[in-house]
């Protein structure tokens, strides 16, 4: 019997858009978790996301539906239907059709990008989606940083949980990014929906040693499977958000951000240059860890070392608990009964 692979429809916060895709009085099409979707912006600034089908004969709202003031307007019969999905007016009858509701999502905006919660079970949010600057509680915005870097890989063959289990792997910057970085983790807290994972640095071939900075390392914020973001200090001032997207039961998109530190004093376009040359280097590194993602298969149970069970555990228990109301995913040997003879291949 083959090991199903995890579900592509966990329950999160998942990045469908950044904010400037969205102008206001704009419709945006979209296709997330199997599903046609548009954004809209109301003249108010307000996203809604809703699916794309008209509620009254099925037309595309993402192909000439438009904004007028406070709802979207159908290209089909100019039926208009508000921000809760309700109809609001049917221009040639004398009251809407207050039967029908076009089904929405729940949406923040944060960060420059559009957030959708999505939950298989019907669900309201039940953490928030967190802020690269915010969530850290340490005064910072982006005005601390320069202009962000940003990556963004379409339709790949790959399930946001690889993403995270990156966030616990020690291992892989020796062998993918070529780097004699290895983490000494400081902290694995799977306790609620939103986890933290922190690390301070060391380098191979010196003894060990850490660098000097006793604040040096990195934090790491999991919203769930869609949203993870960091803050790295001690070498180079940077945040990140790495945001992962399931399109349909096989592909997902990959959407990842940088931030660099400013330094007072050095506000010319030297730093400026420098600032995205490093930006442009974490994307590098990132890049070759989606390539590794996306020709990956999820090993359950994985072949651990001694190092790595702790992290890798926990954070599939922690996925398992939080994010698959249909039952699958986290450790689908054990959901489905499956124990493979010890040393055989897996199907």
């Amino acid at each position: 019997m083959a090991i199903p692979p995890l579900s592509m429809t966990p329950t999160g916060w998942f990045q469908v858009a950044w904010s400037d895709e969205v102008a206001a009085g704009s419709v945006h099409r979209m296709h997330y978790f199997g599903t046609e979707l548009v954004a809209w912006r109301a003249q108010s600034g307000r996203v809604s996301v809703m699916d794309a089908y008209c509620e009254h004969l099925g037309a595309h709202l993402g192909f000439g539906g438009h904004v007028e003031g406070e709802v979207i307007e159908c290209p089909f019969h100019g039926w208009q239907w508000n921000a809760e999905g309700r109809n609001v007016r049917i221009p040639y009858e004398p009251r809407p059709n207050r039967g029908r509701r076009m089904r929405t999502y729940p949406v923040v905006e944060r960060n420059d990008a559009i957030y959708l919660w999505h939950d298989t079970a019907g669900r309201e949010p039940f953490f928030d989606a967190p802020d690269v600057f915010a969530s850290f509680d340490d005064g910072s915005s982006a005005a601390d940083y320069w202009p962000r870097a940003t990556l963004v890989e379409r339709g790949l063959e790959l399930h946001p949980q690889y993403v995270l289990e990156n966030g616990v792997d020690v291992a892989h910057f020796k062998f993918v990014h070529r780097t004699p970085i290895v983490p000494v983790f400081t902290r694995h807290d799977f306790a609620g929906p939103v986890s933290y994972v922190d690390f301070t640095i060391t380098f191979e071939g010196d003894e060990n040693q850490s660098i000097e900075d006793v604040d040096s390392g990195v934090e790491a914020i999991n919203g769930g499977l869609g949203i993870a973001v960091t803050k790295s200090s001690g070498m180079i001032d940077n945040r990140t958000i790495s945001a992962v997207t399931p399109v349909d039961d096989r592909t997902c998109d990959v959407r990842f951000t940088v931030y660099i530190g400013r330094t007072p004093g050095r506000e010319g376009p030297r730093a400026e240059t420098k600032a995205r040359e490093f930006a442009q280097e974490v994307i590098r590194q990132f890049g070759q860890d989606v390539h590794i993602w996306s020709h990956q298969r999820y090993s359950d149970p994985p072949a651990l070392s001694a190092s790595e069970f702790e992290g890798f555990t926990a954070i599939r228990e922690w996925a398992k608990k939080y994010f698959y109301p249909d039952g699958r995913g986290g450790s689908a040997a054990e959901l489905h009964a499956v124990t493979p003879t010890r040393g055989a291949d897996l199907p």
